[in-house]
């Protein structure tokens, strides 16, 4: 196939070269991701094919992941607007928020929840969709990520409940959470500078933390707890640096979460763990 000729790197929605190749075609096309299976075996008329042409070229002379081709990705059931302006959604966490939070938040209730580094917001849409009741906060120091991420509060009709903050990790609101959950980034400078082509087109300081990728976690860590209601929690995407996160607080009970569809380097914390190394 010419992506693999091409020796593309799929990791932003998709992990093979068949999918990757499904996704833009249903997108050149026009058609809904859940077209007839009997569809997919139609002929295509000359200005279809050129469509789908174009768009396969591109992907190959670009680099660029497939989602900044087609505007759109999908995350924990939802669709989305992106640009190069944010990560393509593609974290673990979705799982967690399609699961509603449990067995994690057991019988809390989720009245005010706080997304830091929101992006493309949809994070703190998916969660919002998945907690009809709650009021979420979401923020980003990118005022170009928050300008995508209005555009999505506005897709999925959510401008009563979602408010975006321009800051560098939490609002200056002084408001209490029952949850904050955050994919900060995390990503070591050596290990970015080897990452394949299609992660060098996403913002470089939405996945860049420092040397060592803990900047941003560390800091989170010790101003969670003064933004935390007494029995909130505390889940953090920390993915490939999460040993270093052990190492550096062997004080902290960690609980690592595992995934069905894949995916590491979670956290969760309850708020009262937190006292320990609160500042």
């Amino acid at each position: 196939m010419r992506f693999d000729r091409a020796g593309l790197y799929f990791g932003h929605g998709t992990d093979n070269a068949e999918d990757e190749a499904l996704f833009l075609v249903l997108h050149a096309l026009g058609w809904s991701y859940d077209v007839a299976e009997e569809a997919l075996h139609e002929a295509l008329d000359d200005d279809q094919i050129a469509a789908v042409e174009a768009l396969v070229a591109e992907r190959i002379a670009s680099r660029r992941p497939a989602a900044y081709l087609t505007g759109r990705m999908w995350f924990a059931g939802h669709e989305f607007i992106v640009d190069e302006r944010v990560l393509v959604p593609r974290s673990p966490l979705a799982e967690i928020i399609v699961n509603g939070f449990q067995p994690w938040i057991g019988q809390r209730q989720i009245h005010r929840l706080l997304d830091i580094g929101t992006g493309s917001g949809c994070i703190a849409i998916a969660a919002a969709l998945v907690c009809p009741e709650a009021e979420v906060d979401a923020t980003d120091s990118s005022t170009g990520a928050l300008a995508v991420a209005a555009c999505n509060v506005r897709l999925h009709g959510l401008e009563a409940r979602v408010h975006l903050y321009a800051a560098d990790l939490f609002p200056t609101t002084g408001e209490r959470y029952d949850l904050i959950i955050s994919n900060p980034p995390y990503v070591p400078l050596e290990s970015w500078s080897a990452l394949p082509a299609e992660y060098l087109a996403e913002p470089r300081d939405a996945l860049v933390a420092d040397d060592d990728g803990l900047a941003c976690v560390t800091r989170i860590l010790s101003g969670a707890h003064s933004h935390l209601a007494p029995d909130g929690l505390l889940i953090v995407e920390v993915g490939e640096i999460w040993p270093e996160v052990i190492a550096a607080y062997p004080e902290l009970p960690f609980t690592w979460i595992d995934f069905q569809h894949g995916g590491e380097g979670v956290f969760l914390l309850e708020a009262r763990e937190l006292l320990r190394i609160a500042v």
